[in-house]
């Protein structure tokens, strides 16, 4: 069970996905993520990419956040973060749309308010970093300064960085790296 670990929502348990479809990141990971973002997450318009139940997002509208979007694939997972949304009475500071990152971000095309923290869990072994990084540049919905968490495998290493992002820090959890990226243009 997925629970959410501070802030106005601390403790609130989330549905998860049943099957391997979705492999939400352990609460341990979650909190030593949210630690190193501190207090910039306060006010921070979020978009927590390949959402899943929507753990992340979710976890920092309790820590202040002022929106998140949450982008799924997944219909079933979908329905699910939609369910969490609802459980936790976030409606009024969230959305999720239904959208294959791995293709496009067309659906963030000069999106405002520019989104300040990403989150970026793609499934593993799928080589979709490389692309949404760059989809996320080309959909220019980033602001100057925005923080990315990318959480990947060990297998999966992270992909050559262009002049948009820059890495500012590297964390691995048992199977999982955790990089943390500049948006600099």
């Amino acid at each position: 069970m997925l629970r959410i670990i501070a802030g106005e929502l601390k403790g609130r348990k989330l549905r998860t996905v049943a099957g391997l479809t979705t492999r939400p990141t352990a609460d341990r990971t979650r909190e030593a993520i949210f630690n190193i973002l501190g207090p910039g997450i306060r006010g921070a318009h979020v978009l927590d990419l390949f959402a899943g139940t929507g753990a992340f997002g979710i976890e920092a509208l309790s820590r202040g956040a002022a929106s998140t979007l949450f982008i799924e694939k997944g219909r079933e997972a979908l329905a699910v973060l939609a369910d969490n949304i609802q459980f936790c009475g976030l409606a009024e500071r969230a959305a999720a749309i239904r959208w294959d990152a791995a293709r496009n971000l067309d659906c963030l095309r000069n999106r405002e308010p520019l989104f300040r923290l990403i989150f970026l869990d793609p499934p593993y072994r799928q080589g979709l970093v490389a692309p949404a990084l760059a989809h996320l540049h080309a959909a220019r919905c980033l602001a100057q300064g925005a923080r990315l968490v990318v959480e990947h495998g060990v297998e999966d290493p992270l992909p050559e960085l262009r002049d948009a992002y820059l890495l500012q820090d590297q964390r691995r959890y048992g199977k999982t790296l955790v990089s943390f990226l500049s948006y600099v243009i």
